[in-house]
């Protein structure tokens, strides 16, 4: 096997055992004395790890160590399977809670007219409306490039047209032959 190879194995197999990193329940628990807290909350003190489970035994729930870190570790009498249903669940919430925002691009040119500037201005509306932002870009070709000033006063234009429902996120900036200018959804209070 070659050094390069023997390299990723270490480097996969370090990862593998990071994200594998689970909560240690019952038996798996190999330390002398825990600190332990009753299903209800309560603290019954230090103890060994066998007493702790054999309580969480004839309680008919799980001795669950929540703070490994700690010394001596403290571990929890719960009901396991529970507990993980309901993180899972909390977990799910939370994701279906989040907006993902896309950024959108808008493309205009120097010598735009007026109709196909109000399209990009109605597009963009859209893509505002939906809570996306917006990447208005001018690409300049050629000759062109002599006059950024006109790229400037189209984005200004184009920018108070879209005052009533977006925000210049950035302003207008010359970036090699593309003048970028970003707008993001008003925030209505």
């Amino acid at each position: 096997m070659t050094a390069r190879a023997l390299f990723m194995l270490k480097m996969f197999w370090r990862c593998v055992t990071i994200s594998k990193q689970e909560i240690q329940i019952n038996d798996e628990i190999r330390d002398k004395e825990v600190r332990v807290i009753g299903s209800d909350g309560s603290q019954l003190g230090i103890m060994s790890a066998s007493k702790a489970l054999s309580m969480a035994e004839s309680a008919s729930l799980d001795l669950v160590k929540i703070a490994p870190q700690a010394t001596p570790p403290v571990c929890k009498i719960m009901d396991y399977g529970k507990y993980r249903f309901e993180q899972s669940k909390r977990e799910k919430e939370a994701k279906k809670n989040q907006k993902i925002v896309d950024t959108k691009e808008i493309r205009l040119s120097l010598n735009i007219d007026t109709h196909d500037f109000n399209t990009k201005l109605n597009h963009t509306q859209k893509f505002i409306k939906s809570g996306d932002k917006v990447k208005v870009s001018i690409r300049f070709r050629g000759r062109e490039m002599g006059h950024p000033e006109l790229g400037t006063e189209i984005m200004r234009k184009f920018s108070e047209a879209c005052q009533e429902f977006a925000v210049v996120e950035k302003p207008a900036k010359l970036e090699g032959r593309n003048m970028l200018m970003f707008l993001a959804p008003k925030h209505n209070k």
